[in-house]
């Protein structure tokens, strides 16, 4: 497997006026967010726009190009306009703290490139995320989803999109997962367990149920495009790598037919994989190591879930309730 290209200054934004040393500055830092900290596309692509966010909204209140000079000389004032700014527009919490984040790591890494020294940017508070839970399906409507009709046998589409919503449900893998998986790592009815690298390069192991086995071998016999081996198995109309959106439309259309809730996506999934094992008696760490978390207390929030759930049955059950 060939790897990535470095990021170029137009990963950033063509059309946004930067000056050459700051430019070549942030495409050396993404360059190094991939290779360095082995980075997720979708991380870097949105470390990309939160930094070419905030160096929109410099350039417009300087006047001209930015360069580092510029970043070296920002107080905290301008920080908290930035975000202030942002805020007015919509954003919410959780996007206003990733573009903090991405910008202290910025400033840090050209701190450490000896290019500039302006600590203002940490003297700012994060912007205080809510606290979600997981919102999982029931085990009825998720079993409901994951079930293929019988037109699953004769067509490839239904088929593949049958076997992409089992492995979600039962390997809890994210989608991105699933859709990078290729014909040479893909469980076959041979291969219970099969390797799966997540976030950041951590690698796992995930045990395939033989249902899951059955759906991707029917996909591969309908499927009408050659396998290759190192490619992506999963496949969209034109025979091109299957898109994300293909599988989010198809759980909105369940979500239209089968009256589930709107929290109903493909990654609700992964999180009534997790919900429904530990309901289950599963161990905390045993689905930590399923799911790919770095952190336990990742995996901790679907406790929180479970808790509600039993007391939820309590107030139903309970003669004192």
């Amino acid at each position: 497997m060939t790897s990535p290209p470095d990021i170029s200054a137009e990963t950033i934004a063509p059309e946004l006026p930067l000056g050459a040393d700051l430019e070549r500055a942030v495409a050396d830092w993404l360059t190094h967010l991939r290779h360095g900290r082995d980075a997720s596309d979708k991380t870097i692509e949105a470390y990309a726009r939160d930094v070419r966010q905030f160096l929109n909204f410099l350039a417009h209140r300087l006047g001209h190009p930015p360069c580092i000079a510029d970043l070296q000389h920002l107080d905290l004032k301008v920080f908290r306009g930035f975000l202030a700014a942002r805020r007015r527009n919509g954003t919410v919490s959780r996007s206003l703290a990733r573009s903090l984040s991405a910008l202290r790591q910025l400033f840090r890494w050209m701190e450490a490139r000896k290019l500039l020294q302006n600590r203002a940017i940490l003297q700012l508070a994060m912007p205080k995320v809510p606290h979600s839970v997981p919102k999982p399906l029931t085990v009825a409507k998720a079993a409901e989803v994951v079930q293929a009709d019988a037109a699953a046998e004769l067509d490839w589409v239904l088929a593949r999109d049958a076997a992409v919503l089992l492995m979600l449900y039962g390997c809890g893998l994210r989608i991105s997962e699933a859709l990078s998986l290729t014909p040479r790592d893909a469980p076959t009815p041979e291969r219970e367990v099969i390797r799966i690298v997540g976030k950041g390069g951590k690698e796992r192991l995930v045990p395939v149920l033989p249902a899951i086995r059955e759906a991707i071998a029917r996909y591969v016999a309908l499927c009408p495009y050659p396998l290759a081996a190192d490619e992506p198995m999963f496949r969209g109309a034109k025979g091109g790598p299957l898109s994300p959106r293909i599988i989010q439309l198809a759980m909105q259309r369940m979500r239209e037919t089968m009256d589930l809730p709107a929290t109903a996506t493909p990654h609700a999934l992964r999180h009534s994989f997790a919900t429904h094992l530990l309901s289950a008696g599963g161990d905390l760490r045993q689905i930590q190591e399923l799911l790919g978390h770095a952190s336990l207390s990742t995996t901790q929030a679907y406790t929180e879930v479970d808790r509600d759930r039993l007391l939820a049955v309590y107030d139903v059950a309970h003669p004192r309730a």
